[in-house]
């Protein structure tokens, strides 16, 4: 298992399939560290900036215990040696920018939520980061960094040492302290430094004749370090995106994996050395085996420098499209929460290097049908930038997109939107794309059949028609549901076009201020027109009369419609807050806010379709029924609004029992059922009473005892008798004869007593059956209880031996 923190949460990975077995959640704030727990590697315990720290069996993804310390907590260790505590970095009371190392005492208790305010410092002034602190063989020692000093703590001997180096850079070298690791078996420190070298510490148990030998080969900072499970290998990564071996800490034996594809962040070495994993700043999880060869690769959703693609929904695959690396579009997958695949869109060698000026991909649009898709590349050029359109159609045969037809300079200025006419049931037929830009003016392509007898593909693309309006900046563009109608904003105004004959039919306008978008609504609200201006205003206009039905005095950052109802999403930002508002055109006051939705700014949202509608018991979320709502901040975070609490989203068995909807649906269990129904309704129909079974009635006791994981279950004694009861039909009316019944047995022996009642309900529930079909039954005599229970209590081991 490959276990790493992800935001508020902790993932648990398959090595062998990359599959995402667990997403245990319960901090309310970032997981700063995780640690096995050395007493039982079956068990991890993480802590967050919310100042707690859990207890988790990550085999189940069950919270045991939680430990609230009360302070941020920005680092996370474990020791062998030090039982019942762990160590964290938390921040310096009464001074900024300032942290120690401490020691938490782990209260023992009964509850699940506990309090761990014993807290003891170990060092002060160490860093925050995870990488400046490492503990040294048999947990001996503490080494801290900060930058260019060294300081060990000698727990035994409470001895603190500290060195020092010299902070003036000569020769391009810079000896800041980027990480830290220590030996497993020696005592000998490893430490990378800013300016690519990799100093092995020995001897420091002197202040004065402590020794150090240099290992180099990065050209930039060592992001990090670690030491293979023997000690013989040190492995090293940085910003070259290699990562490097050093053996028996000699400079001229090392081994290279290059070609990793983003720089090196972490480097993890499995408990048995047979794997080794990195982290690469592109959100990459990249394991690798001992031998230094590339295993396996999981990859996450991707940091762009910036998002200017938009939050793009493939309709074929239903995942979320946006920039991935530098020219390339990744596909990623909400469901599995991995990318799918990357499209190279630029097709040129990126150089990492400030201050070049190079093409990065900046507008994309599909098809109503997913079968295409068109991009915008530019340069960074601010004056004259090089721009190329492409238009890529799906091949079924390769399973990507394929180029089919490139555009040089298809405007003279910047292109700021891009939209297809989505007339999904006419076809590819009617396809047309069209083109906002700065050069004032809207372009409309569309698919012309190619004369070249020696072309590779039958159609291409052209420009069909130009537009423009008093010579205003083209901003934004549209198309309405039926693609009848075509809205384009120039500056202040907006423009609506006839998409057949491309003459301009109305214009509206609110000032002051330009519009910052447009959509139409859809369904039965498709007779409205929204927009929102850079002033602070949302409008909705009126097609059939061509006037203004309202308007809202709102600050609306992100304006996105849901393809599958009328709602749309309003996003605002105002007093450093984001602000979500839901509403229908048809009806000026919103259905659904939600102030202060998150601290970032929010920049992007989407709606994606769900595969099928949700079942929704609040009537606030109803909205949300057919799509799901994604948003992307200013920091590059994901999110969504749920309708769910995260108990129920992570379906723990600790804390949700009832799972029969989630069930395979197998074959068996569809014909099972059906023959159920079929019963039921035939009994009802000859007026007969439907008794239910026990597995029917969904008893939880059953349903927990059958999901709570077994090494946590008490004994099966203790477990019987409730197990047993739970089986049972109460009865309301009880005759004279049965009271009789239960009064006398309720003086015989305790395991009798649990007899008669595994008797009673097996013969309630044969009884049940026997209704069921019609039949007749009897009950049986006293006589015949007492000689059945008289043959129950007989000893059957013997039969063990055959």
């Amino acid at each position: 298992y490959l276990l790493c923190a992800s935001g508020d949460f902790v993932k648990v990975y398959s090595v062998s399939t990359e599959e995402t077995l667990s997403l245990m959640g319960g901090h309310a704030d970032l997981v700063t560290g995780i640690q096995l727990n050395p007493h039982n590697h079956m068990q991890l315990y993480s802590s967050s900036l919310d100042g707690t720290i859990k207890l988790w069996d990550f085999m189940d993804g069950i919270p045991i215990k939680t430990f609230s310390v009360g302070s941020k907590l920005l680092a996370l260790y474990t020791l062998t040696s030090a039982e019942d505590s762990v160590f964290v970095v938390i921040p310096k009371k009464g001074e900024r920018d300032t942290f120690q190392l401490v020691s938490v005492k782990l209260t023992k208790g009964a509850g699940q939520d506990l309090e761990s305010k014993e807290v003891s410092v170990v060092l002060d002034g160490v860093g925050a980061s995870m990488k400046h602190i490492a503990f040294g063989r048999e947990g001996a020692y503490v080494v801290s960094v900060k930058d260019v000093n060294l300081q060990v703590y000698f727990f035994k001997r409470k001895l603190l040492n500290r060195f020092s180096l010299s902070k003036i850079k000569t020769k391009g070298g810079d000896n800041h302290f980027s990480c830290v690791v220590c030996h497993p078996t020696e005592d000998c420190i490893a430490t990378g430094h800013a300016d690519g070298k990799i100093r092995l510490w020995r001897n420091f148990h002197h202040k004065k004749e402590y020794t150090y030998s240099t290992l180099h080969w990065h050209h930039d900072i060592v992001m990090d370090l670690a030491f293979s499970v023997e000690g013989t290998r040190l492995l090293s990564g940085g910003v070259e995106s290699v990562l490097v071996q050093w053996h028996n800490e000699s400079s001229c034996q090392k081994d290279f994996l290059p070609r990793l594809g983003a720089p090196i962040e972490y480097i993890s070495m499995s408990s048995d050395g047979a794997l080794c994993c990195t982290l690469h700043t592109d959100n990459r999880i990249t394991i690798i085996n001992s031998n230094l060869r590339f295993s396996r690769s999981i990859q996450g959703l991707i940091k762009s420098r910036d998002v200017k693609t938009g939050l793009v929904v493939d309709p074929r695959t239903k995942a979320l499209v946006l920039n991935g690396e530098p020219g390339h579009l990744q596909f990623y997958s909400l469901q599995s929460d991995q990318q799918l695949f990357s499209l190279d869109i630029v097709q040129r060698q990126y150089i990492h290097e400030a201050g070049l000026k190079q093409s990065d991909l900046v507008k994309v649009a599909f098809s109503a049908r997913g079968t295409w898709l068109a991009t915008v590349e530019e340069s960074e050029e601010v004056a004259d930038p090089e721009l190329q359109l492409k238009l890529w159609f799906y091949h079924e045969e390769a399973q990507s997109f394929v180029l089919n037809t490139r555009i040089n300079t298809p405007h003279d200025n910047h292109i700021t939107d891009m939209c297809f006419r989505d007339m999904d049931e006419l076809g590819d037929d009617s396809l047309i794309l069209v083109t906002a830009g700065r050069d004032c003016v809207f372009k409309v392509w569309v698919m012309v059949e190619d004369s070249d007898p020696e072309a590779q593909q039958s159609v291409s693309w052209s420009c069909d028609f130009v537009g423009s309006y008093h010579n205003y900046q083209a901003t934004n563009c549209c198309f309405s549901e039926d693609g009848s109608l075509l809205a384009v904003s120039f500056e202040e105004t907006v423009t609506v076009w006839d998409s057949l004959t491309w003459d301009l039919k109305c214009t509206f306008c609110h000032p002051p201020g330009n519009i910052r978008k447009i959509c139409f609504g859809r369904l039965t609200c498709s007779k409205y027109l929204i927009g929102a201006t850079d002033y602070g205003f949302l409008c909705c206009w009126n097609l059939l009369t061509c006037a203004l039905e309202w308007s809202a005095h709102l600050n609306v950052v992100v304006l996105q419609p849901d393809p599958l109802s009328e709602h749309i999403a309003a996003v605002s930002w105002l007093s450093k807050e984001s602000s979500l508002f839901v509403f229908k055109p048809n009806e000026p006051r919103p259905i659904y806010i939600q102030k202060n939705l998150c601290k970032e700014k929010i920049l992007l949202a989407t709606f994606v379709p769900r595969d099928e509608p949700e079942t929704i018991s609040s009537e606030k979320y109803l909205w949300l029924r057919k799509s799901q709502l994604f948003f992307l901040t200013d920091t590059q975070e994901l999110m969504t609004l749920s309708t769910k609490a995260l108990e129920e989203r992570l379906t723990p068995s600790s804390k949700q029992l009832a799972v029969e909807e989630s069930l395979p649906v197998t074959p068996f269990s569809l014909l099972l059922g059906k023959h159920r129904r079929q019963q039921a309704q035939e009994d009802t129909d000859l007026g007969k009473p439907v008794v239910l079974t026990k597995q029917e009635q969904a008893s939880p006791a059953v349903k927990e005892l059958l999901h709570t994981p077994a090494h946590v279950l008490p004994s099966a004694s203790f477990l019987c008798t409730i197990f047993i009861n739970s089986l049972l039909i109460s009865k309301e009316n009880k005759s004279a004869e049965e009271v009789a019944d239960e009064v006398e047995m309720e003086s015989e022996k305790a395991e009798d007593d649990s007899d008669e009642e595994d008797v009673t309900a097996m013969e309630q529930e044969d009884t049940s059956h026997m209704e069921l079909l019609g039949e007749m039954t009897c009950k049986l005599s006293k006589s015949q209880e007492k000689e059945l229970r008289r043959i129950r209590k007989m000893d059957y081991s013997w039969i063990s031996a055959f």
